[in-house]
């Protein structure tokens, strides 16, 4: 449980502090996260490759935000990601992420963050124990002071490591219609191990993301259409570490076995944010990052060592007057359990 009440954490809701600051974009940086989330796509390291595609500047991929979460761009007043909640870090998962484009980050930008707290609640959550959820939404805008993008997280602090053996089955949902309320029914499935029980590995099927054409016009698409397949094989301790160093997540529950064990985990276990960035892939293969105006996800289990993470997406929604369309994403294991699902939208010709 927090150290802080439930009352003192409601009181704090609507708060609002510059949580990033002089957070400049830079090319290596862009081109190392790349790397760490798995992207070998030319686009976001080679400028030459970023005109020819249209752009000004070199992108950055959707989820580089987190890098902004550095103690190098966080203001001295300010700790993690700016209020004190009362978590404890072994206990913490990261439930949701969304964000909001205005136009793609990109290499010369400085952005500043602002981060509000817009929902604290609690939820009883069986194999979760007790578990408080937390919604924090960051804005950031650059030196012109024009908003680029906004992004919302749901941390959930459990009473303690989750029993992955559980299997009492209760419902951590709630009915309440604040923001962030949507993740409590499913945050059982956030924290289960490898999903709790596992089958057999699966084929691992072939990655098309190599191979597949870019959509760049609203006639090219119609509901249904498959996306490109994201395949990463055989993850091991590196991929973590890697992601860490690109990302500033350095919670040693990623890395530090001894550590995570102590925690009452079976070992260490990959980033959320990890997984998602692999996951963004299939947006951005399937789609110009200029084109994209939200991706957002859900964690639904934990990433391991050995895990082989295939991330899919597939049309859902399509209007062709206003020349936007939404896609369905999910990111799944070999043995079928699923890691996370979610969402991006663009907005196309």
């Amino acid at each position: 449980m927090p150290t802080k009440s439930l009352e003192e954490l409601e009181a704090m809701v609507g708060d609002s502090r510059v949580t990033v600051e002089d957070f400049r974009i830079e090319a290596g940086k862009v081109e190392e996260f790349a790397r760490a989330i798995t992207a070998d796509d030319p686009v976001f390291r080679d400028e030459s490759v970023a005109v020819n595609r249209g752009y000004e500047r070199v992108p950055a991929p959707l989820t580089y935000s987190q890098v902004g979460r550095f103690p190098r761009y966080t203001p001295e007043d300010v700790d993690g990601k700016g209020f004190d909640l009362g978590f404890q870090p072994e206990y913490v998962l990261h439930g949701e992420q969304a964000h909001e484009y205005e136009r793609p980050v990109a290499v010369g930008d400085v952005l500043e963050g602002t981060t509000t707290l817009t929902n604290v609640f609690q939820r009883e959550g069986g194999r979760a124990g007790t578990m408080t959820f937390a919604v924090l939404e960051t804005e950031y805008r650059d030196q012109n002071d024009d908003l680029v993008l906004t992004d919302r997280s749901t941390a959930i602090e459990t009473s303690g490591a989750v029993d992955d053996n559980g299997d009492d089955g209760s419902d951590v949902g709630g009915d309440d219609d604040s923001s962030g309320e949507d993740v409590a029914s499913s945050t059982e499935d956030v924290a289960e191990a490898n999903g709790g029980t596992v089958t057999a590995d699966r084929d691992v099927p072939s990655s098309t993301a190599g191979e597949f054409e870019r959509v760049r016009t609203i006639d090219g698409l119609a509901v249904g259409d498959a996306g490109p397949t994201v395949v990463v094989e055989d993850l091991e301790r590196q991929h973590f570490v890697k992601y860490a160093g690109a990302s500033g997540d350095f919670n040693p529950i990623h890395y530090d076995e001894p550590y995570a064990t102590a925690a009452g985990n079976e070992s260490i276990f990959g980033q959320g944010m990890f997984t998602a960035g692999v996951t963004s892939r299939v947006v951005t293969t399937w789609f110009d990052v200029a084109d994209v105006t939200s991706f957002g996800v859900r964690f639904q289990s934990r990433v391991f060592p050995g895990d082989t993470i295939v991330a899919t997406g597939e049309v859902a929604e399509i209007d062709r007057d206003e020349g936007t369309a939404e896609a369905e994403l999910e990111a799944t294991t070999t043995t079928g359990e699923t890691l996370l699902t979610g969402t991006a939208s663009v907005d196309l010709e």
